[in-house]
Order: structure tokens, then sequence, then C-alpha cells
């Protein structure tokens, strides 16, 4: 692990500090490191609770790649079997179509085009740093002919997922140097005409000022935040569960407006997908690997009416899940369920096996009917015998692309991977909205300098991650938030640490 250590032990002066301790955070550490600068990371949750979102993910980054030579640069130990799998390519211009397509052209362009241009470099930067990838076979792929392959333009996830992708970045950053302080709650910016002077933090209840010249804030979104989501999302969001890290409220977005920084972005979207009805609260190490309920193409969803609501099969999973759960979260009681024909089941991902799921089986649709006695049995019947009714049963079902087989004449179609209602036993499964992060941000320069209200840089503030403003809008294409965290996490380090190293004093010769 990086150094961890006491607040007495730290010097009272660095030049740079890190706000937060995931994926954004650690690679704006290493980056400033890499410039000279001596640096310290403040993590507000204890060790064992540390990373931040970054530690709830599955470590999947989306990137831009030209075919498999692309892949095994970056997984070099791939066996023949794996090797032989069909991992496509994703380019430039698809990632650009992919952020213009699902943020409905509102995405940042300059942004944007770092995020794309970078992407590749920044897998090979952190591969370098010992991050370690491998293919996600079995969840970005199925096998046709005994061949995975892969959809989604998503294809590489750090070794461990996201507990192992922020575990090899600590490691690290001890190797390079970095300081970091666990229960290290950052509560004020301190500033003057000159800028960022240092910060307020409330270390193990003590309250300390440490002096930096130059400060990153990557301390996440304010998703874990009932009232600011019901403020800014809209009513009934503080309902929602949140699937991440309870520590994510909001603290650094509001420190930085306190001192006049300008928000941009969609304040009022975020990530937010269908999620286990009875999870927990709030993220947990324990059971975060069984609460996604992702397979929902294959499915339809009804609500407590017995109706269905949304388009299951409108786009590759990657694209849709992210804004389904907003959807979910408007119907009846905020739960939907989710139901399965016998022929597509063995096509569902690990967790809907898991032991803390809401499952319920049943040999007919009646009986399925009857079981799910939230919801108005008549019209489920009759949502079945429509739906049944309406598949173009002439195109060949595959769940490795967007296949056409679709219904007709309904008044919400679905689009693809239209599955009948027919082949006991019949699988259900209850979720709700689960919220993973918010997209209103803080607006930036190029070099992920924070811009004040009256559109200026202000001297020594950065920011990354989440609270970097104005990539997501409505949507979010799937394994762009730890690529998005790390390229602009390394651009804020790397240019904190050189406004860091232009403010210092200079030493004049006599």
């Amino acid at each position: 692990m990086a150094q961890t250590v006491q607040a007495a032990q730290i010097a009272e002066d660095h030049d740079v500090i890190v706000v937060g301790g995931g994926n954004a955070a650690l690679c704006a550490a290493i980056s400033a490191r890499e410039e000279g600068a001596s640096v310290l990371m403040l993590e507000r949750a204890p060790e064992d609770e540390r990373g931040g979102n970054s530690s709830f993910t599955e470590g999947l980054m989306r990137f831009v790649y030209s075919g498999r030579d692309d892949i095994v640069a970056l997984s070099p130990d791939l066996t023949p079997d794996e090797l032989a799998s069909d991992f496509g390519w994703y380019t430039e211009e698809g990632f650009f179509d992919d952020m213009a397509r699902v943020t409905q052209n509102r995405t940042d362009p300059d942004l944007c085009e770092l995020l794309v241009k970078q992407s590749n470099a920044t897998l090979h930067w952190m591969r370098r740093q010992g991050v370690r990838f491998l293919p996600q076979f079995g969840r970005q792929a199925f096998k046709v002919d005994g061949k995975f392959t892969f959809w989604g333009g998503a294809t590489l996830a750090a070794v461990g997922g996201g507990r192992g992708l922020v575990d090899q970045l600590y490691r690290a950053a001890e190797k390079a140097g970095v300081k970091v302080l666990y229960n290290a709650w950052a509560r004020e910016l301190l500033h003057s005409d000159r800028g960022i002077e240092g910060i307020v933090v409330n270390v193990d209840g003590v309250t300390r000022r440490f002096v930096s010249r130059a400060i990153v804030l990557a301390c996440g979104g304010f998703e874990a935040n009932a009232a600011w989501r019901a403020r800014h999302l809209g009513p009934g969001w503080d309902l929602a569960k949140v699937r991440g890290s309870r520590y994510n409220c909001g603290d650094g977005l509001e420190m930085a407006m306190r001192i006049g920084a300008q928000t941009a972005g969609h304040w009022s979207g975020c990530h937010a997908v269908g999620w286990e009805r009875y999870a927990d609260d709030f993220g947990s190490f324990d059971t975060m690997d069984d609460y996604e309920r992702d397979n929902y193409p294959f499915s339809i969803m009804v609500n407590a009416d017995g109706r269905r609501f949304l388009d299951e099969g409108a786009d590759i999973r990657n694209y849709t899940y992210a804004k389904y759960g907003r959807i979910i979260l408007q119907q009846p009681g905020q739960f939907a369920w989710q139901i399965f024909d016998s022929s597509v089941t063995h096509l569902l991902r690990p967790e809907y096996r898991a032991k803390r799921v809401t499952k319920v089986v049943a040999n007919t649709i009646e009986e399925l009917a009857d079981k799910l006695d939230d919801v108005n049995r008549d019209a489920l019947l009759a949502t079945i015998r429509e739906y049944n009714a309406s598949i173009t049963r002439d195109v060949p079902f595959n769940p490795n692309v967007k296949d056409g087989r679709r219904t007709q004449a309904l008044a919400i179609p679905k689009s693809n991977w239209a599955v009948a209602l027919e082949n006991p036993p019949f699988e259900a499964y209850a979720v709700t909205c689960g919220v993973t992060f918010t997209f209103g941000g803080l607006k930036v320069t190029t070099d992920a300098q924070v811009l004040d209200t009256g559109n200026r840089p202000m001297p020594g503030l950065f920011t990354a991650g989440e609270m970097l403003g104005g990539l997501f809008y409505f949507n979010y294409p799937g394994a762009t938030g730890l690529t998005s965290g790390a390229v602009f996490g390394r651009i804020a380090g790397r240019s904190a640490a050189r406004a860091a190293t232009n403010a210092k004093p200079q030493t004049r010769v006599a």
C-alpha cells in the first residue's frame, strides 16, 4: 500500500495535494510525482474502504484499439484458446460517435477529443505503472460456434476488477513516493488573490491545515448525498439505492463552488442502472458483485401495473444500462421485474445466481403472474400474450449483435433480442434504481484546470474523475468512467505539478 502516515508526521507543505482515493485521484498523484512534485493524497474513507466508486466497478475500461495486436500488447499472457477470440476493434470514430450519440451531441468536444485520443496511450501508461489487464470473457462477449465474440466497444478490465485496479494503483503510488492519509475529510479550500494556498482537513477527528501550491479535486460526485440528489436530480431520487461509496457526498464540488468555481455538465443527470430491489442503501464490498441486473436485453421488464415501459432491446447493453435506472425509478413503487424465458437463462451473468437476489421461478405464465403479487395479474398476462404474438420469429436470435429480432405493432417496441416467453421454467428478478455517479461537475480547461464563474482559470485548482463536468449527458457509454478518470487524472496531476513548480519562490543569486 502507499505510505500510510499519521497526521502529525506530515510536513505542512506539499507541492500537490490530491483530494480523493480512487482511480482518478491515484492517476493524478502518480502523474504529479512523475513531474517531480511532492504529493499528498487525502482519502476520506478508512483504509479498508479506500478507492471511492472505482473499487465498486468491474474495472472495465473503454479505449481505442485496432485489433488483436493492441489487446495482446496490454494483455500479453493470453492462452492460445483465448487468443482465438474475436476481439474486433474500436476506432476513434466509433468512440466519438458513441459519445455523441448517447449524450445527444452535448458532450464537450474538446474534452471528448482528449478522452478518445488519449485512451489507448493512457492504458499503456497504466500498464507501465503495474496495472494488469485481461479481456472480459463472459461479460463483454458471448460464445458463438465455440469462439468468444466481443461487442459493445469495451474489452479489457483490470485484473481483480475495481478493487484490483485500485490496489495496483496504490502499489504504484507507494513506489512513486506518494503519501496517503486515510480518514482525511477535506472541508475547505484555502485561497487568496494569488490562487490556491492549501486546504483544511479533518483527520481522524482533528482539524488540520495543509499548505499546497496546487490541489487536484478528485473525490467524486454527490450520488451518496440523498438531499443533493433530490435537489439536483429531482423528486424521488432520494429513494434510489447507491451502488458505490458512501463517501461521495459532493464535498469537493461544494468546496470549489464556495470559492467561485464554475459548474458544468448535466447536473440533473446521472449514471443509474437496474439494481437488486432490496439491495443495501450503499455499496458494500461483500455484496457489490451480487446486485447488478444487466441482462435485461434478453428479458421483458414490467412494472407494478403489469405493463412494459421501455425498449429492452434498443441497443447493446453498454449503451442503455446507465439510463434505464432512471426510468425504473419513475415506475409505480420505484421497481420492476425482469422476466426471462428458459431459452436465454444460460446467458445470465453470475450475479443472477447470487444468494442475495429477489427471484421468482414458475412453470407456467399463470403461475408466474400469481407469484408476482405486487403486479397487476390480468394486465401482466395480457402484456405477455401481446408480446409473444408480436415477435418476428423468422429472424434468428444472436446475443452478440443487434440481431433485428423485434416486435411489431406494440406501443412500446422491443427492437432486438425479442424472445417469446413460452419455454418453462420462467424466471423473474425484481429490480430498482441503483445510482452510480452524477454527471454534473466543474468546468475545466483542456489542462483540467478549474474555471471560475468569470470563465478565468483558477490558479492552482484542478479536477478529474466524476467532478469533471461536461462529458456526460443523459447517458454514458459503458466503461467510459474509469477511462475518463485515468485520462484526466493523468492530465490534472501533470498540470498541478507544473503549476506548483511555477508558484515556488525563486531564489535570487547575488
